[in-house]
């Protein structure tokens, strides 16, 4: 599908000026340049064109909100001036897996003044000597280059940190659930328990007392009898 075509179904009946976010991932661009994008996508912040033939970078509209662009695996070697005059507030570029070969090639990003965030892993840049030492040297402004500090740090990745927080703040409701569960199935049991005993308390209790009037029924049958025994010796 070409990335005009796609760009037009990723809208689904929006205006270009209500999306943030776009992904044409795997679309094919005309000629290796960018179509379907206008300046119209004023509030656009996440660009994503991974693998959709791009050679040249000239036709990108002003985006001037875009902080983050992805552009991994296109066949571009240079144009990347024209970054810094239309995404201005850019602060993360993946250009990992194109053709960028020289150092003078990302100079073109100096003016890139937001940019913290730079990945050109798979590029024929990295086998150059010194190459990480010579781009941070070059972009002072960039603290990662391809998920590393210059201390060899590795970036935090936000998503998960998202989830983490995501995580904990539902465990905590879940877990005080499950506790006031246990509490009321801990005094359920109690109650119960302290009827059955009162029932068989109470069992007993009958159980004596019925015994008690037996032994009293009794006694005075025996002593009806010894009663009745010297009535008739008298006689």
């Amino acid at each position: 599908m070409d990335m005009k075509k796609r760009i037009t179904l990723e809208l689904r009946n929006r205006s270009p000026a209500e999306i943030v976010e776009l992904v044409v991932d795997n679309s094919r661009s005309a000629d290796g340049e960018v179509e379907g994008l206008t300046d119209e996508f004023t509030e656009l912040e996440f660009l994503s064109m991974v693998n959709v033939g791009l050679s040249s970078l000239t036709k990108l509209p002003s985006l001037p909100k875009l902080r983050k662009l992805e552009l991994s695996d296109n066949n571009l070697s240079g144009s990347l001036e024209t970054l810094a005059e239309k995404c201005p507030n850019l602060n993360y570029l993946n250009l990992s897996g194109n053709k960028i070969k020289e150092l003078s090639t990302v100079e073109a990003l100096q003016n890139l003044k937001s940019l913290q965030s730079l990945d050109l892993f798979n590029c024929e840049i990295t086998s150059l000597e010194d190459y990480r030492e010579s781009v941070f040297e070059l972009l002072p402004q960039v603290t990662y280059l391809d998920g590393f500090d210059q201390e060899d740090n590795e970036a935090p990745d936000s998503e998960a940190d998202d989830d983490d927080e995501d995580g904990e703040e539902g465990a905590g409701p879940t877990g005080d659930y499950e506790e006031e569960e246990d509490e009321e199935e801990d005094e359920a049991g109690s109650e119960g328990g302290e009827e059955e005993y009162d029932e068989e308390d109470d069992y007993a209790e009958e159980e004596e007392e019925q015994a008690g009037v037996q032994g009293q029924k009794r006694k005075r049958d025996v002593d009806d009898e010894g009663e009745e025994d010297d009535d008739d010796e008298d006689d």
